[in-house]
C-alpha cells in the first residue's frame, strides 16, 4: 500500500536517509546512562578522590593562619587576625630570600639535568627489541623509586662520603681526596644526582606509553623511502611525543619549588643552612619548630601562589607553540 505524503512533504525514505558526507548522528546520552556507562570507572577514581579531599583540600582550610596570630590554644575562632603582617615579615626577612635563592637555584639545575633523563631513557629502552632484556633493564631502573631517601642518603654517603669508596681509592692511589657529600658548593648537584638515581627509572613510564602510540606505519614508511635512524628520531619519535613532554614539563613547573624536604632536611648538618635551606625547611624550621605557626603558613602559601604562577604561565606558553598542555583551548 502505497503512502500517500501532503505536497512539500518529503518522503520517509528521504527524512531517515543520512545526507552524503555528514557524520554519523550521536545519540546523545543522558547524565545517568553516562554514570551508568562509566561506574566501573568512577569507582577506580574515588579513592583517590577521597584521598585528595581529606589530605589536600581540607587543609586548605588552614591557609588562614597566615592572616592570624595563631595559637594552637586558642584555634582559627579565637586567634587574633592580623592581616598581612606575616607577609611583611616574611618580605623583609632575608633567610627567607636566600631559602628562596636556593629553591629557584636547585629546582632550574634539576630542570635541566634531571628532566631529558627519563625521556632519554625511555627513547634507549624503546630500541631493545627482546622483551625480556627490556623487562629485566626496567626493573633494576624502576627499584630505587621505592626507596627512601634516607637509604639513597645512605648509598650515597657509602660510595661518595670521607670515608666512602671513591675517596678509599683515592687515598690508596696517593691522590687528593674530595669529600662530595659535605662540599656546600657541590651540593646543588649533589642532590639532583640522588634525584636522578632515585626517580629517573620511575618518569620513563608515561614516555614509554606516548611511544607505543606512536603508529609504527611511519617508521616501516620512513624506512622505504630511505631515511635512517637518526632521521626517523627527529621526523617522527621526538614529535610523537611532544604533546607528552610539554604536558610532563608544565607539571614539573608546578611543583618546581617543591625540591625535596625529606632529602635536604637529612643532608642539612652536614653541607650547613646556607646551601640546603629551601622554602619547605624554611616553613618547618622558623614555622614549626619555633612554634610561628603563622609564619610559616605565609611562607607556604607564599610558595603555593607562586607555585601557581609558574603552571599557568607555563600552560600559557604550552598553547602559545600549539599545544594542549594542561587542557585544550
Amino acid at each position: 500500500m502505497a503512502t500517500i505524503t501532503q505536497p512539500g512533504e518529503a518522503e520517509p525514505d528521504e527524512i531517515s536517509a543520512p545526507v552524503p558526507g555528514a557524520p554519523p548522528r550521536a545519540n546523545k546520552l543522558s547524565r545517568w546512562q553516562k554514570f551508568k556507562r562509566d561506574r566501573s570507572l568512577l569507582v577506580m577514581v574515588l579513592p583517590t578522590i577521597v584521598l585528595l579531599i581529606v589530605f589536600a583540600y581540607i587543609p586548605m582550610l588552614g591557609t588562614v593562619t597566615a592572616f592570624q596570630q595563631y595559637d594552637i590554644y586558642s584555634g582559627f575562632r579565637q586567634s587574633p587576625w592580623v592581616g598581612f603582617y606575616q607577609f611583611e615579615r616574611l618580605f623583609t626577612d632575608p633567610i627567607f630570600w636566600h631559602a628562596l635563592e636556593n629553591t629557584l637555584v636547585i629546582s632550574a639545575v634539576q630542570l635541566v639535568l634531571y628532566f631529558p633523563i627519563p625521556i632519554i631513557l625511555a627513547l634507549l629502552l624503546n630500541t631493545i627489541l627482546s622483551t625480556r632484556i627490556r623487562s629485566f633493564i626496567q626493573t633494576i631502573v624502576y627499584l630505587p623509586h621505592f626507596f627512601s631517601f634516607v637509604l639513597v642518603v645512605a648509598i650515597f654517603m657509602e660510595m661518595l662520603g670521607g670515608a666512602g669508596a671513591l675517596n678509599t681509592f683515592l687515598i690508596q692511589h696517593d691522590l687528593p681526596t674530595w669529600d662530595i657529600m659535605t662540599d656546600p658548593g657541590s651540593f646543588k648537584y649533589l642532590v639532583t644526582v640522588q634525584m636522578i638515581w632515585k626517580e629517573a627509572g620511575w618518569g620513563i613510564i608515561v614516555f614509554l606509553a606516548a611511544l607505543a602510540m606512536i603508529d609504527q606505519s611511519l617508521y616501516e614508511a620512513a624506512a622505504a623511502d630511505g631515511a635512517g635512524r637518526w632521521r626517523r628520531l627527529w621526523h617522527i619519535t621526538l614529535p610523537g611525543i611532544r604533546g607528552v613532554v610539554v604536558l610532563m614539563l608544565v607539571l614539573r613547573m608546578g611543583s618546581a619549588l617543591t625540591v625535596g624536604f625529606e632529602q635536604m632536611l637529612i643532608q642539612r648538618q652536614a653541607v650547613g643552612r646556607d646551601a640546603s635551606e629551601v622554602l619547605d625547611t624554611f616553613s618547618y624550621f622558623y614555622g614549626v619548630v619555633a612554634n610561628n605557626f603563622s609564619y610559616g603558613a605565609a611562607a607556604g602559601l607564599f610558595k603555593g601562589v607562586l607555585s601557581l604562577i609558574l603552571i599557568l604561565a607555563a600552560n600559557k606558553l604550552a598553547h602559545a607553540i600549539g599545544e594542549d598542555g594542561l587542557y585544550r583551548k
